[in-house]
Order: structure tokens, then C-alpha cells, then sequence
């Protein structure tokens, strides 16, 4: 089975890592998509989640798309951490 979750990110990008880091911590399966480092060229995070910053992560399972590390791991910690529904 293919992995639910992407992860539109950057190399070495510290937000990107946080991010990365959460799901590791979690063993959320996840498949990670590097962008463009040009901001400008990000068109597929941009048609995905309708910004061209990164990280971004969508969650098929419950149809989640969001932008911003922070918010990121707050879901990811609510959603498929301890004591998660």
C-alpha cells in the first residue's frame, strides 16, 4: 500500500525537517516530494495547496491540505499521536 500522506518539501530546509521529524516520531508512513528551490517554479505546491511555500503536507485520509510547520505538527501530534481518536 502506498503511503496516504505527502510531504512537498525542500532539501535541508529546517521547517521541512520539523515536519519530517514529527512523522518519523509518530511512524506515520509518508512519501516525500522535493519542489523547486525557486520559489518561483513551485507550481506544484501552488496547484496543490494554493501557496508556493513549503512545507506542505496533504493527508488523503482525511482530506487534509495545509501549509506552515507549526500548524503541521499540531495536526500531525492531534491527529496520529497518543491518544488520537
Amino acid at each position: 500500500m502506498t503511503a496516504q500522506i505527502t510531504l512537498y518539501r525542500l532539501q535541508a530546509c529546517p521547517f521541512c525537517e520539523r515536519v519530517v521529524r514529527t512523522l518519523d516520531d509518530l511512524d506515520v508512513e509518508y512519501r516525500s516530494r522535493y519542489v523547486e528551490p525557486l520559489h518561483s517554479r513551485r507550481t506544484a505546491v501552488k496547484r496543490v495547496a494554493g501557496v508556493r511555500s513549503v512545507p506542505v503536507l496533504v493527508d488523503e485520509i482525511t482530506g487534509v491540505t495545509m501549509a506552515e510547520s507549526a500548524n503541521i505538527v499540531e495536526y500531525l501530534e492531534r491527529t496520529y499521536g497518543e491518544g488520537a481518536a
